[in-house]
């Protein structure tokens, strides 16, 4: 183990709005219903490998499920994720704080935007936030491009940006879509040349990854490993990574190498 290494392996906890992108209708309890299930998956594998993470919460999801976050938030670290995935306005950066906050008794320090949507860092700060992470310094097609942005995290208006992890070569991303999608082995093998270039790893993924989506209408790549598969999937990579440095939520990382007060 390296303890001087950071493993940040974080969850957008969240209503599973994906399919209506894709013109499928879903309603509000059915979305509800997936996240809790995929977070059920989540929360036995982070009990049986007992690593620590952050979880990015929205406020509408930890406020019909409050029992389950303010038990997730003993372990883990509660983040933000705004108040509701499918729309935001500039408010439910603080109210989304707040509500968490008042649900889990918890200081709420970081936030994640649904989908990587960017927002003004002096927004981020006047709502209460320490630090962001809602950068992808890549190209996704039909995304964004921010192939020039830091690789690594950087302060911006008083707000410690964290930038998901890219490969140290050609910023091959390393988020959910890369681990559903790439051979285990070249996964693996980028995502400890980043750890070890960059001293930490930044991966996320969403608890309703970890349901059986075959009845949504998303594309085959969005359901790659979905379920039981990517339970295993996942756990394996935890275990190859535990020799490369220490699981921990984002304010440990950022206490140990740029103190947030």
């Amino acid at each position: 183990m390296h303890p001087d290494r950071s493993i940040l392996i974080s969850f957008d906890v969240e209503e599973f709005d994906l399919p209506l992108e894709y013109g499928q209708t879903v309603s509000m309890e059915q979305q509800m219903e997936t996240g809790k299930k995929g977070l059920d998956a989540v929360e036995a594998l982070l009990y049986e490998t007992r690593i620590r993470t952050t979880l990015f919460t929205t406020a509408h999801f930890a406020e019909t499920f409050p029992d389950t976050i303010k038990r997730l938030a003993q372990q883990h670290e509660i983040a933000s994720h705004t108040y509701y995935h499918s729309r935001f306005e500039t408010a439910d950066l603080k109210n989304s704080r707040e509500k968490l906050e008042s649900i889990t008794g918890t200081h709420v320090k970081g936030l994640r935007m649904p989908r990587m949507q960017a927002v003004d860092k002096k927004e981020i700060a006047a709502a209460g936030y320490t630090f962001d992470s809602s950068l992808n310094p890549t190209w996704i097609p039909g995304r964004y491009n921010h192939a020039k942005a830091p690789r690594t995290f950087f302060t911006e208006e008083n707000i410690i940006e964290v930038p998901a992890s890219v490969s140290p070569n050609f910023r091959i991303p390393l988020f959910w879509l890369a681990f559903k999608n790439f051979p285990f082995a070249f996964y693996q093998k980028l995502a400890v040349q980043t750890l070890r270039k960059d001293g930490y790893l930044n991966i996320y993924f969403h608890p309703w990854e970890f349901t059986d989506l075959s009845a949504f209408k998303i594309p085959a790549y969005a359901k790659k490993h979905a379920g039981e598969k990517l339970v295993s999937r996942l756990h394996q990579l935890i275990n190859v990574l535990a020799s490369e440095g220490v699981y921990c939520s984002f304010t440990a990382m950022l206490n140990k190498k740029n103190p947030v007060s």
